[in-house]
């Protein structure tokens, strides 16, 4: 087994998951197959270090007609026939390398997530993490990421209602860009990503195959990468004009019987989209490169597998259907191509035309390694909660001096620059705007809204993963409670640095052990969510931000409240307690802290 080096950590394989592809295969991969292994094994895509910790995640509620992790996003039904789609995923490492599409891209994958489960998108949110403002670099990849998410969402025709931003010097060089897509299914019609039975086709559907985001699944997301390096080919390139007519032409598609299943074409391409659809099936794939639409000449079999081109969709569909399919996408002029069909046997067999490339075990591709996670708690950590913090000398400087000092803190000011530049009542359903708690939008047809919001506080996580991480699901549903509406679900990205480090292992454990804690406490199931990891630049770590988007159901759109005061003489109450811990506790990642003197 002399495979070289370089072909490994170019699709982030470890030398011991290769002999394991060799145990599993019982002789060596094809270099096609290496990259089918590279991309479906890969931590974006097979949760190597994350699936044994999530399955821990409790979904009990008769609420919810989807199974965590069973789909692209997660559903709730609320009633009146009325099923909630969301889910946030991250375009991290993309946002780093090419701010302006990593972010747009990014939007516009988690928005195909959503009509992939056959619902309308009526909103999308973000959470956002940079390095300080002052930096140019930083900068520039904060103008490059708000103009990346406005540019997409606003094309498209979807609201941006809300989000959340944090500066630390622990973001410089690997900023968070975390999307978040909210859909509406009125008929309760939900989709899956599999096929009935042998002799469905699978047909791709929207734009033409390029060479843009080959290993962006295994390249980019799946390791730690430098600065220096150069990745920009591996950065997808949105258009948002397109992905608007998919959303139409899919959710008029779905309509006919001959179509059975719906899939985004997200990362790793055809091959996580098309070999999971088979998974899902209890079938074997028979797929042919030959007949997959081409944006530039000459591509081989390993390029057109693993490009991540933007908008495009992957439908399975009865053996007899395809014309009355075809002519939807006809008219909406958008391309359908049959690329291949579900099949008996076990296994994806690759064609180009006549000639077979490759033939694989799927179950041998959909199951990766998985690790155990270290519980150690870091010495480091131990020795910083010990702080006394009694022992900090007050300052000398006025309290109006200092609270001038704290709202000019880019964490505390307003951020108005930003999400002002987002179109946030396109749509006609926003009640509740961007700027205060949460954001609250009327469902057409329905008395009923929805309320929405995203939260973290990743030095808060840092100082203790598990109680910061209660902390992120209780300002969640406090801030939705703050609409008059009751939190009922949550989805969760969890951002965190180099899983084969200890000290990341523990806060991995530590975060989603308080997220099933507080999940429970407030009868939220988290029914999606995404892990984002190896978010470290030249060895340096992002804080740990395990990042809570919720949502909440309102019987009453018209009787909701909001931020502001509303008239001379009301009284103002403060309600709970701020002294449970002690009052020197609850500064603990505060601002104040840091802002005044210079400490987390």
């Amino acid at each position: 087994m002399n495979i070289n080096k370089e072909i490994l950590d170019e699709i982030a394989i470890s030398k011991f998951e290769y002999e394991e592809i060799v145990n599993k295969l019982k002789r060596e991969p094809s270099r096609l197959e290496l990259g089918l292994f590279g991309a479906l094994w890969s931590e974006h895509c097979g949760y190597k270090h994350t699936k044994k910790l999530l399955k821990k995640l409790s979904d009990n509620s008769n609420d919810l007609p989807v199974k965590l992790g069973a789909e692209n996003a997660g559903v709730i039904d609320i009633g009146n026939n009325i099923s909630i789609v969301m889910k946030i995923e991250s375009h991290n490492h993309p946002s780093a390398i090419e701010p302006f599409q990593g972010a747009a891209t990014g939007v516009g994958g988690i928005i195909r997530d959503i009509f992939a489960m056959g619902a309308r998108p009526v909103a999308i949110l973000n959470s956002l993490r940079f390095g300080l403002p002052e930096n140019k670099k930083n900068k520039y990849i904060i103008n490059g990421v708000v103009a990346g998410i406005s540019h997409y969402g606003n094309c498209i025709g979807i609201p941006n209602v809300g989000g959340e931003v944090y500066f630390s010097k622990t973001y410089e060089g690997n900023p968070l860009v975390n999307a978040m897509c909210v859909g509406i299914i009125k008929n309760n019609k939900i989709m899956s990503a599999k096929a009935d039975q042998p002799g469905d086709l699978l047909v791709l559907v929207g734009s033409e195959t390029g060479r843009d985001g080959i290993h962006g699944a295994s390249g980019l997301a799946s390791k730690t990468f430098k600065e220096q390096d150069e990745l920009r080919s591996a950065v997808q390139v949105g258009n948002p004009f397109l992905e608007k007519i998919l959303i139409e032409s899919c959710l008029e598609a779905i309509k006919l019987e001959e179509v059975v299943g719906l899939q985004d074409c997200g990362a790793a391409g055809i091959t996580s989209a098309a070999i999971e659809m088979a998974e899902r099936s209890k079938l074997g794939l028979m797929i042919d490169v030959s007949k997959i639409p081409q944006r530039e000449s000459q591509m081989n079999a390993y390029e057109l597998m693993l490009s991540e081109s933007q908008e495009r969709m992957l439908l399975s569909i009865k053996s007899n259907g395809f014309s009355k399919v075809k002519n939807i996408f006809d008219k909406w002029d958008i391309k359908c191509e049959i690329i291949g069909k579900f099949i008996h046997k076990s296994s994806i067999d690759i064609y180009k035309a006549e000639k077979k490339l490759s033939s694989t075990p799927v179950s041998a591709l959909t199951n990766p390694p998985l690790y155990d996670l270290s519980t150690n708690k870091p010495n480091w950590l131990s020795i910083l909660q010990k702080t006394d913090l009694n022992k900090i000398d007050l300052p000398s400087e006025s309290p109006k001096d200092i609270l001038l000092q704290i709202i000019t803190s880019p964490n505390i000011a307003s951020k108005k620059t930003i999400f002002r530049q987002y179109d946030h009542h396109v749509q006609t359903n926003t009640v509740v705007e961007p700027g205060g708690d949460a954001s609250l939008l009327r469902i057409k047809g329905s008395s009923k809204g929805i309320s929405l919001s995203t939260d973290s506080n990743g030095k808060k996580i840092y100082l203790d993963p598990k109680v910061g991480t209660q902390i992120a699901v209780a300002e969640a549903c406090r801030n939705i409670s703050c609409t008059g509406a009751k939190p009922v679900a949550l989805t969760d990205g969890l951002n965190f640095g180099d899983p084969e480090k200890e000290d990341v292992q523990y806060q991995l454990n530590e975060s989603i052990e308080g997220l099933i804690q507080a999940s429970k406490w407030f009868s939220t199931p988290v029914i999606s969510g995404n892990a984002s990891l190896y978010n470290e630049s030249n060895g340096n770590s992002i804080y740990p931000t395990t990042i809570i988007g919720g949502i909440g159901i309102i019987d009453d759109a018209n009787n909701h409240v909001n931020i502001k005061f509303k008239n001379d003489g009301d009284l103002i109450v403060v309600l709970g307690h701020s002294t449970v811990w002690g009052v020197t506790n609850d500064l603990s990642g505060s601002e104040y802290l840091e802002t005044i003197h210079k400490r987390v």
